[in-house]
């Protein structure tokens, strides 16, 4: 017991060196303190948090097919997780970082010529498309198309 102690010691902490502002918050419950000193009131406190966490996930996920903003609703679901459990703390870090990395990559010049690249053959595609169409069957909407 004594060496895995020493290694626990010894072992660097995560919170301690942060990577980025965010990450300078510690891991655990932001319960107030009246609610951690008993065991049997945090615990509620938790079932609690997890309960409107999950109502709030399961919105998001309803919105996703249709118009509104599921993937936002889902992750203020899980940064209401992330008020008391460390799993839920660890996803939204993991996600913050990699959100920042994808903004990164896409501000760099080659990735932005790519991209206008990409939406210009598109758009062209697109038109080539659009023309067909009006010279075959000119201005009609597809609905109103007999053979």
């Amino acid at each position: 017991m004594g060496h895995i102690d020493t290694q626990l010691q010894q072992a660097p902490d995560v919170a301690a060196s942060p990577a980025t502002p965010d990450d300078a918050k510690p891991f655990g419950s932001r319960a107030p303190r009246f609610v951690k000193s008993s065991r049997a009131l945090h615990l509620g406190w938790q079932v609690c948090v997890f309960l409107v966490g999950l109502v709030v996930v399961v919105i998001g996920v309803i919105m996703l097919p249709f118009p509104g903003p599921g993937w936002l609703v889902i992750f203020a679901g899980m940064a209401i997780w992330g008020t008391e459990f460390v799993w839920a703390q660890l996803v939204l870090r993991w996600t913050k970082r990699k959100v920042a990395q994808a903004a990164q990559r896409a501000l760099d010049p080659a990735v932005r010529r790519r991209n206008i690249a990409l939406t210009v053959v598109g758009g062209v595609i697109c038109a080539v498309l659009l023309s067909v169409y009006v010279w075959q069957f000119g201005i009609v909407m597809p609905w109103e198309i007999s053979d």
